[in-house]
């Protein structure tokens, strides 16, 4: 008999659908696959008050699963893969990433309503700086609020009443069920997603290359190929996704677009590129020098960092 598999994953409902969604694939390669799966709390779980874009992208909601794979406690972790560090934690690789989810954010509104239906006023729920900058660019007649929570939880305000709609990422709705409740979607070049929006990444030992070449089987070459050019533009910028920095690539055969932005938090200022390669690291590189030349360092450099939570993880 093999093995068993220690997988791990955050304890929230989504995590547990991304980390029951891998093995699926996994089990669908592999029939007799033997797994266990370990819930583990992160600090990020922990810290329900701190405001989430402090901590998105610096390593708060991976940093446990990364520190369990490192001490051998679990043999695979199951991220999303845009609350990963742009820096690679030494010692660990992501050994897969699959078919990409949706990349959009959606708008969940009461009364059914889209972007601009909403009134002048309107409270929006958003745990983003990158969401809040592009909204308020295109709508700065709306009051924009931090908040915190689950999927489910953020919906909630809006049903009693506390907001008047929030803006989430898509694909987490469609995983949970609860496509439904969108009211609208912003196409992703006009809103650009977080980095690896919409995708997964199963992370492992490097040292462990048995279990590296099985998953490398769940692999999806164009979301990689992807991913791997967005993460590169935020780790140019020298950003987490705690900053206003949104990054899209669409793949065409061997062809590689990639749209980038810099935004400031007050929607007043912005800078976009839009760059066309074959290699993820060269557009990457390409995308950030053009967002640099073009002033988005001044625009990083004038973000109050006073209020972020550093995180990580040490080996």
């Amino acid at each position: 008999m093999s093995a068993v598999i220690r997988v791990g994953t955050r304890a929230s409902a989504l995590a547990r659908w991304q980390t029951d969604h891998v093995i699926a694939l996994w089990r669908a390669v592999e029939p007799q696959l033997a797994v266990a799966v370990l819930d583990l709390t992160t600090a990020g779980d922990d810290m329900a008050d701190a405001p989430l874009e402090a901590m998105e992208g610096t390593g708060f909601f991976t940093s446990t699963l990364e520190r369990a794979l490192l001490e051998r406690r679990i043999d695979v972790a199951v991220h999303s893969f845009k609350d990963l560090q742009v820096d690679v934690t030494p010692g660990l690789d992501v050994a897969a990433v699959p078919p990409r989810g949706a990349v959009e954010d959606a708008l969940c509104a009461r009364d059914a309503r889209t972007f601009a239906q909403l009134v002048p006023g309107a409270r929006i729920g958003t745990s983003s700086l990158r969401r809040r900058a592009q909204l308020c660019a295109m709508r700065p007649d709306l009051d924009y609020r931090p908040l915190r929570g689950n999927v489910p939880t953020r919906l909630e305000r809006v049903a009693r009443g506390d907001l008047d709609a929030v803006v989430l990422a898509r694909a987490g709705l469609e995983r949970l069920g609860l496509a439904e409740r969108a009211t609208d979607v912003f196409p992703a070049e006009r809103v650009l997603p977080a980095p690896a929006q919409g995708a997964l990444a199963v992370q492992v030992r490097a040292d462990d290359t048995s279990l590296a070449r099985r998953l490398a089987r769940l692999d999806h070459a164009p979301t990689r190929r992807a991913v791997t050019a967005e993460r590169e533009v935020l780790h140019r910028l020298r950003g987490g996704c705690s900053v206003p920095v949104g990054a899209f690539a669409r793949t065409a055969g061997e062809t590689l677009t990639v749209i980038a932005g810099v935004f400031a938090t007050d929607g007043t200022r912005a800078v976009r590129v839009e760059r066309t390669g074959t290699e993820p690291l060269a557009v990457a590189a390409e995308t950030a020098s053009a967002l640099l030349e073009r002033g988005a360092g001044e625009i990083l450099a004038a973000l109050s960092r006073g209020a972020r939570i550093a995180g990580g993880v040490s080996p």
